[in-house]
């Protein structure tokens, strides 16, 4: 039986993804928080969950390992999106894309001087794009983890991160000195699945397209 793969993360996308799912009538068998399976069952025999990391998302989908994914804009922008159709904003897993540096830097006077400022990030392409835009002169450092720790060790002047409650940044004595962009999930598909399996993946677009906020 023909059947369609869903490449989601864990965590919050997960959770704020059940509603849409329960909408498009597909309830995942098992939490992945608590199950150890990364391909998990559902309700319906033809519609099954693959867990992937939230950076591979897109990479399972355009090569068609996954027929549909959910995956945060700032994943997306890194990726590319080639091959990826997307065909809704699903305004889930919302937060903002975000330049911070310490309190005690003056980011500002530090751009108007025109200093080449070191900045971490694991968003290299989303922060290459907005310093060239500005005209900011930046060596990027790619990180993959705690991002707040780079300016504190003197890796870096600045960090470009994903911000929602801005809770960590001032536990961390940083403060946002610049927004880059809104960020939200995603629906993606594969292109040649839209086509070769439209009567299983449209009801679940439609479905999901009623049930967004």
């Amino acid at each position: 039986m023909e059947g369609i793969t869903v490449a989601l993360s864990k965590g919050r996308i997960f959770e704020e993804t059940l509603p849409l799912l329960a909408a498009a009538g597909i309830v995942p068998a098992e939490n992945p928080e608590s199950s150890r399976k990364l391909i998990i069952g559902t309700n319906r025999a033809d519609v099954r969950v693959v867990i992937v990391r939230a950076s591979d998302v897109p990479t399972y989908v355009q090569y068609g390992a996954a027929d549909l994914g959910i995956a945060g804009k700032d994943v997306l922008l890194e990726h590319g999106g080639a091959g990826l159709y997307q065909p809704l904003d699903l305004k889930i897993a919302k937060c903002r894309m975000s330049v911070a540096a310490p309190a005690g830097f003056d980011y500002a006077a530090a751009v108007r001087r025109g200093a080449r400022l070191r900045v971490a990030t694991k968003y290299i392409e989303t922060a290459r794009e907005h310093f060239a835009a500005k005209g900011v002169h930046v060596d990027l450092i790619k990180l993959y983890g705690s991002m707040e720790l780079a300016p504190l060790a003197g890796l870096a002047e600045a960090i470009v991160d994903l911000v929602s409650s801005g809770g960590t940044l001032n536990a961390n004595n940083l403060v946002e000195v610049e927004q880059i962009m809104p960020i939200s999930s995603r629906l993606v598909v594969n292109q040649a699945a839209l086509k070769t399996k439209r009567a299983l993946i449209q009801p679940v677009i439609d479905a999901f397209a009623k049930a967004v906020p």
